[in-house]
């Protein structure tokens, strides 16, 4: 795979010149049971509008799919080949991965699902193919993804599936949404 990102921060100093505050390598967090898939968390916010201030880095709390109530996230995500590194036969597998990232909730496994890591989230997502090739799983259709390509992902429930022989490497922006009344979605718990 690809290096590992490197993340610049720029803040203020006391006189309110822009600064580098920070300059990074991202070390990536390797979800347990779920295949080898490596997050790299850049940057992501509590509020909205975000507090534009030279507060620590937060993204040091646990990892979790979705923003809170009002913020954001910005991550890459690199998917492993499924056929070096299979995704789990069961829902409770599945279940598990999310659970380790505090997002069992948001697993959407049943019986017939077209993929073991069918999940869903109350975000506008938009996902971005930086290198590789990927294919968007949704309940009812697929569509496979080359680098350049741009999903914006509105609440649906969705997996992702690399069926390639190669690593793909995604960028992720997630925004904290909510579902109108009138559609009859839950909000999903996260």
């Amino acid at each position: 795979m690809k290096r590992d990102p490197r993340r610049i921060v720029t803040g203020h100093d006391r006189d309110g010149n822009s600064i580098v505050t920070a300059d990074t390598r991202l070390s990536p967090v390797l979800i347990p049971g779920a295949t080898g898939t490596a997050f790299y968390e850049i940057w992501n916010t509590a509020a909205s509008p975000a507090p534009i201030d030279n507060a620590p880095d937060p993204t040091g709390c646990a990892l979790r799919i979705a923003p809170p109530a009002a913020g954001s996230i910005v991550r890459f995500i690199d998917f492993p080949p499924e056929a070096q590194q299979p995704p789990p036969a069961d829902g409770e597998a599945a279940r598990a991965a999310f659970a380790a990232v505090g997002s069992a909730g948001n697993s959407t496994w049943r019986p017939g699902v077209p993929h073991p890591y069918m999940h869903r989230t109350e975000t506008v997502d938009y996902g971005i193919v930086v290198d590789g090739e990927i294919t968007l799983v949704l309940d009812d259709d697929e569509v496979d993804l080359v680098a350049g390509d741009v999903v914006v992902q509105r609440g649906t429930n969705h997996a992702w599936s690399n069926r390639s022989n190669h690593p793909c490497r995604m960028m992720f922006v997630l925004i904290d949404g909510k579902y109108p009344a009138d559609t009859g979605m839950a909000p999903t718990p996260g």
